[in-house]
């Protein structure tokens, strides 16, 4: 057994010491292990202060402290079967305290390894139904990964068209090509039923391959097949009829016969084109099968899986080419970004029962996971013989359940990213630049975030290393992590930030900001009462616009707020666009407001600070005294300068003390404010925290009110819904702007009705 690899802790099989559970799928070639641990990991939590007693003017409004939590992790680790003893004996010699003392296993190996496994491991081996935890698996990572299903497109930029995942998804078809094909049914998370099946699979392929050509290995064979021309060995329609068979509809170059030059042509075939030939015939017998039984069940969503697929681009190709004929374009054949590691996830939720871990919400830490790696043989090599290489998915577990917004026109055709950058290079470009250029300022601040800490500096540099490491990643794989946008670009650098104990970098900025702005309050709201209704209109929206302009997540607004502390909310007035504006429904919005109130709106608020405290609430006032009831979504967790639901609260809290219209809201219940759900600068509407999704639905909400670049124009920007919206932002980056049409500062100002 090869020895000769070693393994970082802190890179693969992470956190062992923690580690709970543990499953094991063992497949011909590839394993896959899975545990369960509880990470360690730094929060930072703000408490307000009391303030019963006598304030002076330096006495901050909140204190904040970093503390200590612990959260769940979920563990898949997918290696060689070569290496299958030296990673049982590197999880053995750095497990510490683990309570189970059984071993989930499944895959056509948990038998074969069985007795090294309880040798090692010191564990009770109880094996698993195949089937069963392939089905679980695939309901778990359709359920919690937003961007798992793609379809393969050759010689297409780019080659994966990752599809935005319905969030009901039952029915489908499961496809499993192993060495046979099981052809399986799923109806719900317990009920599926094998309907069908073949026994010319990935089998056949290997076999009748290797009596063909003489190569042994699966890889070696799919390599040959990527290099072959099946016109040699196959007879076409044009090699009958000279030409198309119109009347049946048959093109010449569709194959009439697999391997039918064989039989009266007197010549050697090369291998390449042998392969190739045996590739297509078995793939369209396959892919006839599926779509066979997904007529016969009237069911449009198809996943293919088992060894047989594994990423190959060269079967994904065939696959796709066979459904794409036999249903007319009516049926897409699916892949999924993590179909290796489906087995060992189910097995893992088999002995994971007693938690329940189904009835949380998990979201892929883009921290630990090493992606989907480029599967194009001719542009990688290395990346198909890459032996004695690790990949790794971590799944964190959320503190609130998620769901969908429920006033989405329709869930199921919602894309909350307005801009795809897998299909946009010069964008793509852009933003990688961007988001590299920025390093400096981000590990600049997260130091001076921890200045009591003497170790700051060096994970501030292991936190650089490992998000340039991401970031080149997708220079060279830009669908490593499904779509890529200017939103997973984000959460990842906030992913790595928490990896390394950077939980909340802006927290004292948020807290200077904070209380600077709270000073400021009364002034604004006099200044405001002060105007007729239509001026008075106006002044809230410009206010609410300048308070956007505090953000320190856009470069240009950052250096100013750096070099120029007394940068304030006149001068950002003054920066802003003039009417017209870019995107200007803002005469539409005023006519409505000119109608009967609200009844609820739904606020997705930004910036802390001036934005919060001088642009939001005095507008949320506002609408109080229309009669609109108002709830204030703020995000769960830290991400750059946005304002938390704690922060929220204690803001909510010091501003009601000092006017009486919110302190009525909050006291009548009229004023609400919820957690999203989110830790991220950006929206998904797809995954709201479920009591805020109720909160809507009670309340009967009827105008829904997004904030921000990263809210309302890198997401959310065509989101339609089934009430009045208003989507609004400056416009802080100069590329964007022009992209827009504009200039930095540009005021996008969208109001929309539901179509009747």
């Amino acid at each position: 057994m090869d020895k000769s690899i070693t393994l970082p802790p802190d890179e693969i099989f992470r956190n062992l010491e923690n580690a709970k559970r543990f499953a094991i799928d063992i497949g011909g070639s590839l394993t896959k292990l899975a545990y369960y641990s509880t990470v360690q990991h730094k929060v930072a939590k703000v408490r307000s202060f009391d303030h019963t007693g006598k304030e002076t003017e330096d006495e901050p409004l909140y204190e904040i402290s970093v503390q200590e939590e612990i959260t769940a992790r979920l563990h898949f680790i997918k290696f060689e079967n070569a290496y299958i003893e030296t990673c049982l004996d590197f999880v053995k010699d750095h497990l510490v305290n683990t309570e189970t003392k059984v071993i989930k296993a499944t895959g056509g190996g948990a038998h074969k390894f069985k007795d090294l496994l309880e040798k090692k491991l010191k564990l009770k081996v109880d094996k698993e139904d195949e089937m069963s935890c392939l089905i679980k698996g695939c309901n778990f990572v359709l359920k919690n990964i937003p961007h798992e299903a793609f379809v393969y497109v050759k010689h297409a930029e780019p080659e994966f068209r990752f599809q935005t995942t319905h969030p009901d998804i039952f029915p489908y078809l499961l496809i499993n090509i192993g060495s046979g094909v099981s052809i399986v049914k799923v109806e719900s998370e317990d009920k599926f039923e094998r309907i069908g099946g073949s026994s010319i699979g990935g089998g056949t392929f290997w076999g009748l391959g290797a009596l063909l050509t003489k190569t042994k290995r699966f890889d070696e064979l799919l390599q040959l097949a990527s290099r072959g021309q099946h016109t040699s060995v196959d007879m076409l329609v044009k090699d009958i009829y000279g030409g198309a068979y119109g009347s049946l509809g048959l093109t010449g170059d569709l194959i009439a016969s697999s391997f039918g030059k064989s039989a009266t042509a007197d010549k050697e075939f090369s291998k390449e084109d042998m392969a190739k030939s045996l590739l297509h015939m078995i793939s369209n017998d396959i892919g006839q099968l599926a779509c066979l039984y997904a007529k016969l069940h009237n069911l449009s969503r198809v996943y293919f899986g088992g060894f047989f697929i594994r990423g190959h681009p060269v079967t994904m190709h065939t696959i796709t080419y066979s459904i794409n004929f036999f249903t007319k374009g009516e049926v897409q054949a699916l892949f999924l970004r993590h179909e290796g590691y489906l087995g060992a996830i189910g097995a893992f939720l088999k002995g994971a029962e007693e938690d329940n871990p189904n009835q949380y919400s998990w979201g892929e830490n883009y921290a630990g996971s090493s992606g989907l790696m480029s599967v194009s043989p001719d542009m990688f090599p290395m990346q198909r013989t890459r032996s004695g290489t690790f990949d790794m998915l971590e799944m964190d577990r959320l503190e609130r359940q998620l769901v969908n917004l429920p006033l989405l026109l329709d869930s199921s055709s919602y894309i909350p990213d307005t801009m795809d950058l897998t299909e946009d290079a010069m964008a793509r470009e852009y933003w990688l630049s961007c988001f590299e250029e920025a390093l400096d300022g981000v590990v600049k601040r997260a130091v001076a975030s921890q200045p009591d800490l003497q170790d700051a500096r060096e994970r501030a540099e292991k936190f650089r290393l490992k998000y340039r490491h991401k970031l080149q990643t997708l220079r060279h794989q830009p669908c490593a992590y499904g779509s890529l946008t200017v939103r997973s670009l984000l959460d990842t650098r906030e992913h790595c930030l928490n990896e390394f104990n950077f939980p909340d970098p802006y927290s004292q900025i948020k807290q200077r900001e904070n209380d600077l702005a709270l000073r400021y309050f009364q002034k604004v709201v006099r200044s405001v009462e002060m105007l007729n209704w239509e001026d008075r209109q106006f002044a809230l929206v410009k206010g609410l616009l300048a308070g956007n302009m505090f953000d320190w997540g856009a470069k240009a607004v950052s250096d100013v707020l750096e070099t120029d502390p007394a940068f304030g909310f006149d001068e950002a007035k003054r920066q802003l666009q003039e009417r017209p504006w870019l995107v200007d429904s803002y005469s539409k919005w005023i006519e409505r407001l000119k109608g009967p109130p609200h009844k609820c709106a739904l606020f997705f608020v930004d910036n802390s600070g001036i934005d919060i405290i001088l642009g939001v609430f005095p507008l949320v006032r506002e609408l109080l005294c229309r009669g609109t009831e108002v709830v204030l979504a703020s995000n769960s967790g830290p991400a750059l300068n946005d304002v938390t639901y704690n922060e929220l609260q204690i803001l909510t809290e010091r501003i009601a003390a000092m006017d009486s219209v919110i302190h009525s809201g909050i006291t009548k219940e009229r004023l609400i404010l919820v957690q999203s759900g989110s830790s991220s600068p950006c929206l998904d509407l797809s995954r709201l925290d479920k009591g805020l999704a109720t909160l809507v639905r009670e309340r009967h909400t009827d105008l829904v009110v997004i904030e921000g670049m990263g809210r309302a124009i890198h997401t959310n920007y065509y989101a339609v819904l089934r009430c009045e919206s208003l989507k609004l932002a400056v416009i802080k980056n100069s590329w964007l702007a022009e992209r827009l049409g504009g200039k930095i500062y540009s005021v996008v100002f969208k109001y929309e009705q539901p179509s009747k």
